[in-house]
């Protein structure tokens, strides 16, 4: 608010300066009420003139008895004074001052002075203004957060015990140093924290300063860079200056990847703005003069891509992993956000976690988010199981586009496409249960199957590979044999399976006939420092036995998928036509149906779907154009929310 009225004052001075600078250079050329010389001779002579005043060498006021005055621009004329006495017209002279030297000077360079105030304003705006005005560039841009403004502490973080338990002997080093001096330790100088995006790492950062009550500097990873060469570096510096007055205190550098890359990289290579920041950086937290008491704590999703020298030693001495949490820590993360809305005696947290497997702790918040805003659109006062589930399926789904309209054999060969991954995905083994099928479009595709896994998974076996690329093909064999044709619904899937055989034979050593060895080429990325040029160790007739033996599992278990929905034909067909009528079965529905019993009806919600009138099937009465339902929104026929297997 003071930086807008500052901002609103200023041009409102600059306004005003202008206004008067160009009306004191305007008026003097203007006149007003203007006479000519030859009128004012003539009524000098018939008696209307009282007297004159001279304003200038050439310019004379004239004031008349019955008209007011006027001004006159002279003539040469000798007689005109003579003229003017015989008329009994009084003539006045006023004394002309002239400007001084120093008005002159500054009427010549008002407007130079102008054009350098506001160019130093908008270089000032553009470095975020602050300290030193427009020669700020170096300052830092950190932000410090007082130890009494910091609310943030350990019980607000959940899910991640481990890292905590990493990270509490900093609280107790800057609590108490003299608990590990007197030992000879030494606290770690930088702590990395390296997760997933959206696993707290940040949060986490900030409940470390909230327990030590420490004063916590924050700042990213790319406010070090500028357009000008060397502000990195200068920025780093009087970061680390600001550090050492405040110590003992915390910095914390969030995507530290967008200036801690790997020195050396892209094409050009050198001694670039970053890698001069990046320099900076190293010397500051472990160089000629030690850093006391000051604590870089870092964040970061690609570690992969960091100097080796951050990494060292005497830098950044600990890295602490922060995974996503498993059941326990989303069933602690949903507590904490849960104790934010009013939640109905209905909904259980342990419920909800277990099926939310691969969730992160932003996913979940945004869960909880989802669900109130489902229960504020229903007008509740509570929000309850029902909401949750909305907002999980919204999340893992894609909303619901109930407002797609689909022909009837469409919807048939969706309802097909979709059952034929459910039977499969409920029959062969190593399978994740089905939690629900839909063949309502979602997101980008027109039908979904989902299935959760009964317990976090952390690795893949065999089996449960060759299962998830014959449930792929589920979708597409059910098209061949009930709808007699085949459509671009499939592509995703074979996409996916096709990926997942690769890696079985060229990553994971699953090939029985290719043995254990990496076939794998070297991908890596230029300007990340990786080698320029691909390495290829593989010849070209491994590379066609390769190829023979991905060939040989997508064949074996497209076969296996065939045969399995052939033998349970009844069970698709009933599964469909269960689809076409509630268009959503849940786990229940798809064991009544597997074990021969009539669906049950699905449960009532309090947010049923209002049809338009005309419309088929809740969406509009006219038809949406063939051009807008384009092939990509077809290809995503099923989603798995488990950790992909790569």
């Amino acid at each position: 608010m003071n930086n807008w009225v500052k901002n609103i004052g200023v041009w409102l001075v600059i306004g005003i300066v202008l206004m008067f600078a160009f009306m004191s250079f305007s008026n003097r050329g203007q006149k007003s009420n203007e006479m000519d010389y030859s009128t004012m001779m003539q009524e000098a002579k018939s008696g209307n003139v009282e007297k004159i005043r001279y304003e200038g060498v050439k310019t004379v006021r004239v004031y008349t008895r019955d008209k007011g005055e006027f001004v006159t621009t002279l003539v040469p004329d000798f007689f005109m004074a003579d003229s003017l006495l015989k008329a009994g017209v009084k003539i006045q002279g006023k004394a002309e001052e002239e400007p001084s030297l120093l008005f002159n000077i500054l009427v010549s360079s008002f407007p130079v002075l102008l054009l350098i105030g506001v160019w130093i304003y908008f270089m000032r705006q553009m470095q975020g203004g602050g300290r030193g005005g427009a020669f700020s560039f170096g300052k830092s841009r950190a932000k410090m957060l007082d130890e009494n403004a910091n609310p943030i502490t350990f019980a607000d973080v959940a899910g991640c015990d481990e890292a905590k338990e990493e990270v509490s002997e900093l609280v107790d080093f800057l609590r108490d140093p003299s608990k590990f001096q007197k030992l000879g330790g030494r606290i770690p100088r930088g702590v990395l924290m390296v997760g997933n995006p959206g696993t707290g790492k940040t949060l986490l950062a900030r409940a470390i300063a909230g327990e030590a009550k420490v004063p916590f500097f924050s700042i990213s990873g790319s406010d070090f860079v500028e357009m000008f060469v060397g502000v990195g570096a200068a920025r780093v510096r009087d970061m680390f200056e600001q550090a050492k007055k405040s110590s003992p205190c915390i910095i914390f550098i969030d995507e530290i990847d967008a200036v801690g890359r790997q020195r050396g990289a892209g094409l050009g290579g050198g001694n670039d703005e970053r890698e001069q920041t990046l320099n900076q950086l190293l010397v500051e937290m472990d160089g000629f003069e030690p850093t006391a008491g000051v604590i870089v704590v870092a964040a970061t999703n690609r570690p992969d891509v960091l100097d080796p020298a951050l990494l060292r030693p005497g830098r950044f001495d600990r890295q602490v992993v922060v995974p996503l949490p498993d059941v326990r820590g989303r069933e602690q993360i949903l507590l904490v956000h849960m104790r934010k809305v009013p939640i109905a005696p209905d909904v259980e947290a342990s419920i909800i976690a277990r099926g939310c497997p691969g969730f992160s702790g932003a996913d979940l918040a945004n869960l909880v988010n989802e669900a109130a805003l489902f229960a504020a659109r229903a007008s509740k006062r509570l929000v309850d199981h029902e909401d949750f589930e909305r907002a999980k399926d919204k999340i893992m789904m894609g909303a619901e586009r109930r407002s797609m309209v689909m022909d009837e054999e469409e919807r048939r060969n969706t309802a097909y496409h979709e059952s034929g991954h459910a039977i499969l995905g409920y029959l062969l083994p190593k399978s994740d249960p089905v939690h629900k099928v839909t063949i309502i479009p979602r997101g980008r595709a027109l039908g979904v199957t989902i299935q959760l896994p009964e317990q976090d998974r952390y690795a893949y076996d065999r089996t449960y590979l060759m299962t998830r690329i014959a449930v792929l093909f589920g979708g597409r064999i059910a098209e061949e044999v009930f709808m007699n044709q085949m459509t671009t619904g499939a592509s995703n899937d074979f996409e996916r399976a096709t990926q997942i055989a690769r890696d079985m034979v060229t990553r994971y050593g699953m090939s029985d006939s290719m043995g254990t060895m990496v076939y794998a080429e070297n991908e890596g990325e230029v300007f990340l420092g990786r080698s320029m040029t691909r390495q290829t160790s593989v010849s070209e007739e491994t590379m066609r036995k390769v190829d023979a033996e991905i060939r040989r599992i997508i064949d074996e278990q497209y076969a296996l998928a065939r045969k399995t929905i052939e033998e349970n034909r009844d069970k698709i067909e009933a599964m469909a036509k269960a689809l076409l009528e509630f268009e959503t079965i849940d786990a229940d529905q798809i064991k009544d149906i597997m074990e021969g019993r009539p669906p049950r009806p699905p449960k009532p919600s309090s947010m049923q779907f209002k049809p338009k009138s005309g419309g088929d099937g809740g969406g509009p009465a006219a038809p949406v154009p063939a051009a807008e339902i384009k092939p990509e929104a077809a290809a995503v026929s099923s989603i798995q929310p488990a950790e992909d297997v790569r």
